[in-house]
């Protein structure tokens, strides 16, 4: 049927045109060979459409960054571990003099985490307290703070120490912070003294000097030492998150040695400690100094590196198989 359609179109032009009849089969060849070229042409778009070799390489781009950080997780597990192991080890260490240590030492960071041995008397006025901080006790959670205060030489005391240094003695509840604060405030407060009368004034001074002098001599002042068994510890790091410190409005959040040193009228090289003490006296409990498990720990520990690194590499895995399925998908297209 088009056989005899294309004969009758062709006898029709021959008659219509006049030409020879060899012309219009040259002009019918040379429209039959271009047809060719244009649905080449036509197909060339779709050749383009296809995803070049960049193009391809960026789909396994997410798969190697997560495989590298999975790589990197190992890596700081593995400082992880020589850290603990570090101070696990400069914990078994007996206890060094503290004034065998010098704070102006060169070698004062190699000394982290030594134990010492100090004699002294707290300054219970210049007490700081850092926090607040939590501590689950019995199950229940409760804020305090952390108090560090100076331990000050004893007179004609050899064993004493022979510098102030500064005490993280542990942590203690909020009172503690806030009974201190009110004797703060009164002892900025002058005292309001009544000026006696005239009359009596020659009587009533002989009565209290007379009391004042029994009872100075019925009652001599003696100071007791104490000993802390401490570890040498330095600054803390704060995090972005953690607020500056207010030496003025007496807020501590973080551990700054030569802050607080400055605060109590200390040297800022003062040497700083933190209280261990595995067995607490019920009795009298605060402050709770941190233990040795307390100073091992870390805020990550090892165990986490590990978990972080199945979970990268889950990641890298996942995302490397949709690059192969999405490179198989268009194939077959």
């Amino acid at each position: 049927m088009a056989a005899s359609i294309s004969k009758t179109l062709t006898r029709n032009l021959l008659r219509r045109s006049g030409e020879p009849t060899q012309a219009l089969q040259l002009r019918l060849s040379s429209a039959a060979t271009a047809a060719p070229a244009i649905s080449v042409n036509e197909t060339q778009p779709s050749e383009k459409g296809e995803p070049s070799k960049w193009s391809k390489l960026l789909l396994f781009v997410p798969g190697v960054i997560t495989f590298g950080l999975g790589t990197w997780q190992i890596i700081r597990r593995q400082d992880k571990i020589e850290m603990l192991e570090y101070r696990q080890n400069r914990l078994r260490m007996d206890p060094l003099n503290c004034n065998e240590v010098s704070p102006s030492s060169e070698n004062l960071d190699s000394l982290e985490f030594c134990r010492v041995l100090c004699r002294g008397v707290f300054d219970e006025k210049k007490s700081i307290f850092i926090g607040p901080r939590s501590r689950s006790i019995s199950g229940v959670t409760e804020n305090g703070y952390y108090v560090i205060t100076p331990l000050m030489p004893l007179a004609n005391d050899p064993k004493s120490v022979q510098a102030p240094i500064l005490v993280n003695r542990g942590w203690v509840p909020r009172n503690w912070r806030d009974k201190s604060l009110e004797v703060a405030a009164a002892d900025d407060q002058p005292p309001s003294i009544v000026p006696p009368s005239q009359e009596s004034g020659k009587s009533s001074w002989w009565i209290f000097s007379s009391k004042k002098k029994k009872v100075e001599e019925d009652q001599v002042p003696t100071v007791k030492p104490t000993e802390v068994i401490g570890v040498i510890r330095g600054s803390e790091k704060p995090s972005i998150f953690v607020p500056a410190n207010d030496p003025s409005s007496f807020q501590w959040f973080y551990v700054d040695v030569s802050a607080i040193a400055h605060a109590c009228g200390l040297p800022e090289n003062t040497l700083y400690i933190e209280g261990i003490n595995d067995n607490v006296d019920p009795s009298n409990p605060y402050p709770i100094p941190k233990d040795t498990n307390t100073l091992v720990r870390s805020s990550v520990m090892p165990q986490d590196h590990l978990n972080y690194t199945f979970t990268w590499y889950s990641l890298s895995a996942a995302v490397t198989f949709m690059a192969f399925k999405r490179l198989q998908s268009k194939k077959s297209r």
